[in-house]
């Protein structure tokens, strides 16, 4: 089981999260782009029922702040029409850097109404905001070791701005919003898919480093739980700007040429070639973040998502540079497809949905 059960909607525990929860859309809002994803379970194999990808306008969303929520709503509804689904209820989700963590310790013996009210009065401590404009959410972790009569309890907050401003892009996008998550935590959901690609076991120390338009993060786990999170401003942007730059493209251009080719000779060593070095420098700087934090030293296995991990060759670069595994996220490898779903638009989007499939999977809470 994942770690993270988050709802931070409303700034309440919700009743949804015990109990059975209905089918519900995962909507990933990068900078870029919206990604939608509904998924089904029969005979214990998760199927796609519905997805869709719908870029956004220019600085509709600013490293994953949302600018322009009506522009941000109306990719949405186009999106949700393009995908066919006719769930309304979707599971979207904040990023770790609009988030505050900690892990506190409460008596074991407290029912749950005590211990929400509890939290919610000792909140003020550990947030460095007033509390009535932030969005609040906790989960048992577990007894303390050698302390069995207290447990580990994780509190999760986040200013409400961060998420009313994706409930409403949601609503506008004709969607009703019955969980919001974070980015970090749905990507830690989404891992226990891809377990049995890694050249290591899933015990193991892995790095999973999400690659975007405009922001990279990482979560490291060891036996398939979060022990670190961080997120850095570094993404494809940077290569669309230079591809816009180098050869007089608008935005649009710059962006299909990368995808679909025709672009001149010199674009794969004066441009492509320095980007891959720049996000290999990036990925090491960020793991050396972690070794400086925390008592470890190296990884075992890295693995690659997010759309810069579709690059060609970049994990092959990542593995020579850092002397690591390096995989590529394909969370959906092992998952059937409805009719309407194009295998081959999906294969090429799939490292760009770990985050929307780790919401998505919410519906079976």
């Amino acid at each position: 089981m994942p770690l993270f059960y988050k709802g931070l909607l409303r700034g309440k525990k919700l009743s949804l999260l015990r109990g059975k929860t209905p089918p519900l859309i995962g909507v990933d809002i990068s900078s870029t782009a919206v990604k939608l994803l509904q998924l089904s379970q029969i005979a214990g194999r998760y199927r796609i029922e519905h997805y869709a990808v719908e870029p956004l306008p220019p600085n509709a969303v600013v490293e994953k702040n949302i600018v322009e929520v009506e522009a941000v709503g109306e990719t949405l509804r186009r999106a949700l029409s393009r995908s066919g689904a006719k769930t309304k209820l979707a599971v979207a989700a904040v990023a770790g850097s609009a988030v505050i963590t900690k892990v506190i310790t409460m008596p074991a013996d407290l029912t749950e109404d005590d211990l929400e009210a509890q939290i919610q009065s000792e909140a003020n401590q550990y947030i460095p905001y007033p509390i009535e404009e932030v969005s609040l959410d906790y989960e048992v972790l577990g007894p303390v070791k050698d302390s069995p009569e207290s447990n580990n309890v994780l509190i999760a907050a986040s200013r409400t701005e961060n998420v009313d401003l994706r409930v409403s892009a949601l609503e506008l996008g004709g969607l009703t919003a019955k969980i919001v998550d974070v980015e970090a935590f749905a990507m830690e959901n989404a891992y226990k898919l891809i377990a049995d690609q890694l050249a290591v076991d899933a015990s193991k120390v892995v790095a999973v480093v999400d690659v975007g338009a405009t922001m990279t993060t990482l979560i490291v786990l060891k036996n398939q739980r979060t022990i670190y999170s961080r997120e850095q401003v570094f993404g494809g942007k940077q290569l669309t700007d230079e591809v816009m730059r180098r050869y007089g493209l608008s935005y649009e251009e710059a962006g299909l040429a990368k995808r679909q080719g025709g672009l001149p000779e010199s674009y794969e060593t004066e441009v492509l070639q320095p980007f891959k070095e720049a996000m290999v420098q990036q990925i090491s700087r960020l793991l050396q973040f972690f070794f400086a934090g925390s008592d470890y030293n190296r990884v075992d296995q890295v693995v690659l998502a997010g759309g810069c991990a579709s690059i060609p060759d970049i994990q092959h670069k990542v593995e020579q540079q850092l002397g690591v595994p390096c995989v590529v996220a394909n969370p959906l490898a092992s998952m059937s497809l409805s009719p309407r779903v194009q295998a081959q638009t999906l294969a090429q989007d799939a490292p760009a949905l770990m985050i929307a499939c780790g919401l998505a999977l919410r519906s079976f809470d």
